[in-house]
């Protein structure tokens, strides 16, 4: 059975998007990234909330961040929400509604054995609430954006143990595996 992963890319100080959900810093960086190959290769679904959806969809949106790994991988698609759209034309991509456990599990027998990728900040914070993370991916580019989305921003919640990190150096990008204690 796959395993739940958290993939994101990270600014040095600490956003995963920046203001107005802006993601184009995020591909100034053209290196390949050796892991991001393994997750291509792994993932057979991906979950992710609205708001990313959405960033995705805006008019004048970088052909990369228009699809995952800039259309590189195909598969079932999840998103969680409460408004689905009315013109979704798209096969893969299946709306979902109702609680965070659900959706993984879900998405999860949908990959067929393989991983599920989850995406965005509220809906990977959710899993990380629930204990529903198995692995912490981030890809940290050297810019410091001053603003955003915040890579875990909840309040109430404990600190949430991480294991030691697996570190590797590709090109100006820092990659951070975590698992998740």
């Amino acid at each position: 059975m796959g395993i739940v992963r958290w993939h994101t890319t990270l600014s040095v100080d600490g956003f995963v998007a920046g203001p107005d959900h802006a993601m184009d810093w995020a591909f100034a960086y053209p290196d390949p990234i050796t892991e991001a190959e393994e997750v291509i290769e792994r993932t057979g679904a991906i979950l992710c909330g609205r708001g990313t959806y959405d960033v995705g969809r805006r008019p004048g949106q970088r052909p990369e961040a228009r699809e995952a790994f800039g259309g590189a991988w195909r598969g079932r698609q999840f998103v969680l929400t409460h408004r689905p759209p009315d013109d979704e034309r798209d096969p893969s991509i299946e709306f979902l509604s109702g609680g965070i456990d659900t959706a993984v599990d879900t998405a999860l027998a949908a990959a067929g054995g393989r991983d599920l990728l989850v995406l965005g900040a509220d809906v990977a914070r959710q899993c990380v609430e629930r204990g529903l993370v198995d692995e912490l991916l981030v890809h940290v580019v050297p810019v410091l954006l001053g603003g955003g989305v915040r890579l875990f921003d909840a309040t109430g919640v404990a600190p949430v143990q991480l294991g030691r990190p697996a570190v590797t150096v590709s090109g100006a990008i820092t990659t951070l595996r975590f698992r998740l204690s």
